[in-house]
């Protein structure tokens, strides 16, 4: 059985269908990565896996259990972390507050301590600014904020919407590299990328969206030496 497995989801914004019938599948240990022009969709899907989004008719079953009634605090609750696009941090608090916010739904003391170590030890520069106010961080630290405090909920699968989205090239490079050693140590990606090549460098297999539908899928190697999605999303 997949971790996490969408069937025929429809999402609709109004009159406007968004998410046409698609359906795919995340196993355990993966990253997959989902890519496509903007609009395409990609983060609908990932705001109605996490329950932000309501669908309209589909199946989403995360270790067996259906998403699509489930409220998106339970979702967390359950194992599932999501970095939003634009990271979402709460500018106002401090590193460390930010942090303790992403363990939320955890009750054990030691074990959240324990965590905030294992975040400070992946983010170095974030236990160097712990009591920094987060909204004066730069863009590639807000990035690893957003990512250490959705680890804080020790999540088994983290959905990741654009993490390089408006970061410099070695900022780029870095939360890739971090994003590989966070599915190295056990967790599953779904991530969601504009800049496919380097998805696709990163990720085990790939789904491309085209307007709510899903036109192409398979291994990330063989995807990123396919023609058509060469010319549409690698720029060559």
């Amino acid at each position: 059985m997949s971790m996490l497995h969408i069937e025929n989801l429809q999402v609709y914004y109004g009159a406007i269908n968004a998410i046409k019938g698609i359906s795919f599948e995340v196993e355990q240990g993966e990253i997959i990565a989902l890519i496509g022009a903007n609009g395409a969709g990609k983060t609908t899907i990932l705001h109605t896996i996490s329950g932000l989004v309501p669908a309209k008719s589909g199946s989403i079953t995360f270790n067996g259990t259906e998403l699509t009634k489930t409220p998106a605090h339970k979702i967390v609750s359950m194992g599932m972390a999501h970095v939003p696009e634009g990271r979402r941090i709460f500018q106002e608090l401090t590193v460390y507050e930010n942090l303790m916010l992403g363990a939320f739904t955890r009750k054990d003391k030691a074990e959240i301590e324990n965590t905030l170590e294992e975040v400070f030890k992946r983010f170095p520069r974030l236990e160097e600014r712990r009591t920094q106010i987060a909204g004066t961080l730069s863009g590639g630290e807000q990035q690893m904020l957003a990512m250490g405090r959705a680890l804080m909920s020790h999540p088994s699968i983290i959905l990741m919407d654009e993490p390089s989205m408006g970061l410099s090239p070695l900022y780029v490079s870095e939360i890739f590299d971090i994003i590989q050693s966070v599915n190295e140590s056990g967790t599953t990606v779904l991530l969601v990328e504009q800049n496919a090549k380097k998805a696709l460098s990163v990720a085990n297999r790939a789904y491309v969206l085209e307007t709510g539908k899903i036109v192409l899928s398979g291994d990330a190697h063989e995807l990123m030496n396919n023609d058509s999605v060469k010319k549409a999303y690698l720029g060559e």
